[in-house]
């Protein structure tokens, strides 16, 4: 980034904290505050070991701001007795957030050389969902907030009062969890004895669970195998079923008779209808684990004393704001157009494009060519901030 783009950057970030009212996180005088600033060069330099007086001050947090103009704003997950310790050790650490961050760039299947940003944050986007349907359904969390990470992704901070206090080693037990466990078909199944009192031999029946975990997951996609054979004739019914490895003629015949025949008791999570259903459940579990997990990146959540990004700042790697996103507004946020600042849409501002291509922005795809032009202010931070662009004189 050449000194024009950086200093127009850095004036227009305060610019946009003038015009901003940003609040801290929950406890902020607990926590350590960081930053890093417009500098010059290829080189970022991090001021941390701040606490909240030496942030806000007397003031509000927006006016730190936009006195620093900072490119990128981070406070702690970790809440201490004295945050502006200048080594963690003496920081007396008190409890943490339990965050959760998912990158577009690290999820399996994306290829960041092919897929365009856009595409990224939407698989990014599936990622989450799966990411909360754990933390909500698995473990009861309430207390979430989900943000839009400005950057590649989402981060999700868990403030339940039960998780503030758990060390380092039973986040790994939640990361391993999420991320997908080392476990078998056996460790999900219920077996149960049933038949009449005292008989020597009793019946054992297996049954996925339907009421949470990766059992109750392989049972949904089991009773989506279900719904869809059963609305198949039956000679594609079976073809479909045949589909998954070592399932032949005989095993997808009795399968889908299970299916048509046996539905209340599969929808209870019995597969103990024919053997050819355990058969399929078990395959259907691999693939569960497979496809199911959420792809987080490890180390943010059990690092108890992380750093993460400010809801409401700007990301200085693309100009957009590190949004706070509803739960029930989810499905329909767009990054790209939902986070982009007011306060670079009012008028048109001159750049030099130096990575011409595909621009996927305020809901449009289009091609922009090299060389000098005129485009819309959040347009050209946006292009400025991921380096395709520098600031050209008016």
């Amino acid at each position: 980034m050449d000194e024009r783009t950086r200093e127009y950057l850095k004036g227009r970030f305060g610019d946009h904290y003038r015009r901003s009212d940003i609040e801290g996180p929950p406890a902020a005088n607990e926590r350590e505050w960081g930053h890093i600033p417009f500098t010059a060069g290829s080189g970022t330099t991090m001021v941390r070991h701040q606490s909240w007086l030496d942030v806000a001050g007397g003031a509000s947090l927006s006016d730190f701001l936009a006195r620093e103009k900072p490119r990128h704003v981070y406070f702690s997950a970790g809440r201490y007795r004295n945050p502006g310790a200048g080594r963690m050790s003496q920081k007396g650490w008190r409890a943490s957030d339990l965050v959760f961050d998912l990158d577009a760039d690290h999820l399996p299947g994306v290829d960041p050389e092919e897929d365009s940003y856009a595409t990224m944050l939407d698989t990014c986007k599936d990622a989450l969902l799966r990411l909360l349907d754990f933390l909500e359904g698995d473990f009861g969390f309430e207390d979430l907030t989900v943000v839009f990470s400005g950057g590649r992704g989402y981060h999700v901070h868990v403030r339940d009062e039960g998780v503030l206090d758990l060390d380092r080693e039973q986040r790994s037990e939640i990361v391993e969890y999420v991320a997908g466990p080392d476990i078998e078909f056996a460790d999900v199944i219920r077996t149960e004895a049933v038949g009449g009192m005292g008989l020597k031999n009793p019946t054992q029946k297996r049954t996925l669970p339907t009421d949470g975990g990766w059992g109750a997951r392989t049972h949904r996609h089991l009773m989506e195998l279900v719904d869809e054979v059963r609305d198949l004739p039956e000679d594609e019914a079976i073809a479909r079923l045949r589909e998954f490895p070592r399932i032949g003629e005989g095993k997808a015949a009795a399968a889908y008779r299970a299916a048509t025949e046996n539905y209340d008791q599969l929808a209870a999570g019995n597969v103990d209808v024919h053997p050819a259903v355990v058969s399929i459940a078990k395959l259907l579990f691999e693939r569960t684990l497979e496809e199911d997990y959420a792809p987080i990146d490890e180390p943010v959540t059990t690092d108890i004393n992380r750093l993460i990004r400010l809801p409401g700042s700007l990301h200085g790697g693309s100009g957009l704001v590190v949004t706070p996103v509803a739960r029930d507004d989810l499905a329909d946020f767009e990054p790209l157009v939902d986070a982009v600042p007011e306060t670079f849409s009012d008028h048109e501002i001159a750049i030099k494009v130096t990575d011409g291509g595909l621009v996927e922005f305020e809901g449009e795809a289009f091609t922009i060519p090299e060389g000098h032009r005129k485009v819309r202010e959040a347009l050209g931070v946006f292009l400025m901030a991921r380096g395709r662009a520098e600031k050209a004189t008016e």
